[in-house]
């Protein structure tokens, strides 16, 4: 019975059949049950690499030509986001690229319509997220270049957070794409957005920064000369709580480097503890309910003080660090992180993450390139 070819129709009359009540009905098998399962999940499993095949072949199709039958800008931006909600898979993500859909993905990253390229990037960071061989297929299909020149200089605010969403999932445990990060000047990238009035691109660069700097602390004296822990000194008195979490897990990284990020950090020293002692102001004339949303702050400000002043803030003594109720953190929570939450829900259908890796002199060589001019982002060329 498991090889039988079935319609939908043959397939769904022959379940009701145990539940018509015109006659008494009889338990199904262990075997039926798997092979019902098994054909149910093909069938869907079919009509949704069909569908696929036909978004990506309206996709291929000339502008001119989808103009003439009438296919409007709303008809494209609704056909990714269906795109988008097939590609939640792992494995219908990694067959969009043999069904012919991902270099018109691609392709429209460079559409004329601002939202259609925000969605383009929606759809690019549904398939890369903890998938590593989306990610090697985006990055042979040139889908690089034109997120990174969408991230850097589209005139759409959305366009461009959306770019760095989908680029920071391209790169995640990716040391090509790292490297290519590296080597096309995106720090300086990172830095105008942190420089924007944009809460939310501010906090998808300060994601991106701190898991740069987590990956490889050889990076810290780049962020320090490319002036990041001034920026971040600033963004850490934001009004956005999610700002300032990040802001500071930043300043954490560059205080437990050794090297010039280390050094350029303690340049400021008197200006960081002004900035520290003015959180914890703040928080000391917090609410009971301010002080539980404010728990990552103030872990990684008491973090943070130790780190550069090698002694206890005043949040411990004054109480206020772990309050009753609260469980005890030996490291500072992992704030960037619920930034990616979104890949965190999904690692449990990817593939694990590849492993991280020392990036040796290679990597100190490409960042020696990163502080020359910038290259033209649109030259050499799913995941939320």
């Amino acid at each position: 019975m498991a090889g039988d070819r079935l319609s939908w129709a043959g397939l769904l009359k022959w379940s009701l059949s145990y539940v018509d009540g015109a006659g008494p009905s009889r338990a199904i098998s262990e075997e039926e049950r798997r092979w019902l399962a098994e054909a149910v999940e093909q069938h869907m499993m079919v009509d949704v690499v069909s569908r696929m095949r036909e978004i990506a072949l309206l996709m291929s199709t000339p502008p001119a030509v989808l103009e003439a039958q009438g296919i409007t800008h709303d008809d494209i931006e609704g056909l990714l986001s269906e795109l988008q909600v097939h590609v939640e898979s792992i494995d219908m993500a990694n067959d969009l690229h043999s069904v012919g859909g991902l270099v018109p993905v691609i392709k429209y990253l460079r559409n004329s319509n601002a939202r259609i390229r925000a969605k383009a990037a929606d759809v690019v960071t549904t398939v890369v997220q903890n998938n590593p061989t989306s990610q090697q297929l985006v990055m042979e299909a040139s889908g690089f270049e034109p997120l990174l020149s969408n991230f850097r200089s589209d005139p759409d605010l959305t366009a461009r957070i959306k770019a760095l969403g989908a680029l920071s999932s391209l790169i995640r445990n990716n040391r090509p794409g790292v490297a290519a990060f590296r080597l096309a000047n995106g720090y300086t990238g990172l830095r105008d957005a942190l420089n924007s009035e944009s809460a939310r691109f501010q906090r998808k660069a300060l994601s991106l920064t701190h898991y740069l700097l987590s990956e490889s602390h050889s990076d810290c004296s780049v962020f320090a000369q490319l002036g990041f822990p001034h920026l971040m000194m600033r963004l850490a008195s934001s009004d956005d709580s999610g700002v300032r979490e990040a802001a500071l897990g930043g300043l954490l990284e560059l205080a437990r480097d050794t090297t010039l990020g280390n050094r350029s950090l303690l340049a400021e020293r008197e200006r960081l503890r002004r900035l520290l002692r003015g959180r914890m102001e703040s928080i000391r004339v917090m609410t009971p309910e301010d002080l539980d949303a404010a728990r990552e702050e103030r872990q990684l400000v008491d973090s943070l003080w130790i780190a550069c002043y090698n002694e206890p803030s005043m949040l411990r003594s004054e109480g206020l660090l772990v309050l009753p109720g609260e469980e005890s953190f030996e490291q500072p929570p992992d704030v960037a992180g619920r930034f990616f939450e979104p890949m965190r829900q999904a690692s449990a259908r990817r593939a694990p993450p590849v492993e991280r890796s020392d990036p040796g002199d290679g990597t100190r060589r490409a960042m020696v390139l990163l502080l020359g001019p910038a290259p033209d982002g649109r030259s050499n060329s799913q995941r939320h």
